[in-house]
């Protein structure tokens, strides 16, 4: 799977995720409802938001738009199998210097919509020191220790999560 991001190709299926990654795991992250007003009336749907991750290097993150909500979940749940992304875990806390993966090797930043993110690496044991969902995003992608500052309007799930994910890109990227 490392080798097909890293070459540039984009893969089409969900179902090759699947088979390439059997231990992802989803999680619906935020699922709410849009409504239009047209000539007939309001027009409602739904808009889901889901995490897919296997805690071990793993996050990508999938939205989905349908007038059901089991639909667009779906097609969230999709959308996120076919934007995994590998996240490189070490340790580049200067208070451990130890060789496990528990954190991001270097302070990475990503932003997304207004939502400014920063991760920082943390010493062995610290936890995650991050807001509830943010949290729960850095577990699903295998972080365990980390410290974050976020800047800006994160009651928005969207950009929220955009912005994590940028951030934990940039870890595969620079190395």
């Amino acid at each position: 799977m490392e080798e097909i991001i890293s070459k540039g190709l984009r893969i089409q299926e969900a179902g090759i995720v699947k088979k390439l990654l059997p231990d992802l795991k989803t999680e619906v992250i935020d699922v709410g409802i849009i409504q239009k007003m047209t000539p007939n009336g309001q027009s409602t749907r739904f808009k889901a938001m889901v995490a897919a991750g296997n805690e071990n290097g793993w996050l990508g993150i999938g939205t989905g738009k349908s007038k059901q909500m089991r639909i667009a979940i779906e097609k969230a749940n999709n959308a996120a199998y076919l934007n995994v992304n590998p996240i490189k875990l070490g340790c580049g806390s200067w208070e451990c210097r130890c060789d496990q993966k528990h954190s991001v090797p270097f302070k990475v930043k990503g932003r997304g919509g207004s939502v400014t993110i920063e991760i920082l690496p943390a010493p062995r044991g610290l936890g995650l020191v991050a807001g509830g969902k943010i949290k729960n995003l850095l577990k699903f992608a295998g972080l365990k220790d980390a410290w974050t500052t976020a800047k800006g309007s994160t009651a928005t799930m969207n950009s929220t999560s955009k912005a994590v994910l940028q951030c934990l890109r940039q870890t595969f990227i620079h190395i």
